[in-house]
């Protein structure tokens, strides 16, 4: 589980391929501490598992879903990630509970700077319109951000300096392509009142 506080934005430093799947190599510093092979490491939103690491440098294996439904197919060597480690029982929950599983992605269409700090529109696929709520929370490349607007399959979050300034949002431009994780709460209700 995580918080969608963003504890460092690590840089790629090798994608192998290994068929469909593949190995990521991630140079980081803050979020090597007391880590080890085994434990969860969000990387752009996406629960990974820890394979190895080295010197500041940690491995993660992608599986075929992983590469296929998420942003990750987009990225490259030297591509910023956001890097959350798991929560720990006892910790503060200062984001939203997300659980590092992506929905889908969704296409930045605008930025905006207002006053210090910035608006960005998002466009999704309509299948996913029924869980974003104005003033919910959504996980954006394994940010807790909160939904400002909703103009049908296009939503805008507002994001402020010390945000934009600490994540992979100040790296972000029209037509990139971001991962979604959608409010776990939601989809339960979802599930529940849409149940045949």
């Amino acid at each position: 589980m995580f918080t969608g506080l963003v504890e460092e934005v690590g840089h790629i430093k090798e994608i192998i391929k290994k068929g469909k799947s593949a190995v990521l190599i991630v140079s980081c510093k803050k979020v090597t501490e007391g880590s080890k092979p085994g434990d969860s490491i969000a990387v752009n939103g996406i629960c990974l598992t820890v394979t190895k690491i080295e010197n500041g440098i940690i491995s993660f294996d992608l599986s075929f879903e992983t590469v296929e439904k998420t942003a990750f197919k987009f990225l490259k060597p030297k591509t910023a990630v956001n890097l959350e480690r798991a929560l720990k029982v006892g910790d503060r929950l200062g984001g939203h509970i997300l659980q590092g599983h992506v929905d889908t992605t969704a296409k930045v269409t605008g930025i905006k700077k207002v006053g210090e700090s910035y608006i960005f529109t998002l466009k999704v696929s309509p299948k996913f319109t029924n869980l974003i709520v104005e003033k919910g929370s959504i996980g954006i490349d394994g940010i807790s951000l909160t939904i400002t607007e909703i103009k049908q399959e296009n939503f805008s979050i507002a994001v402020i300096p010390t945000t934009y300034k600490a994540t992979t949002l100040k790296f972000r431009r029209p037509g990139d392509i971001v991962n979604l994780e959608f409010d776990i709460i939601g989809k339960y209700i979802e599930r529940i009142l849409n149940k045949n």
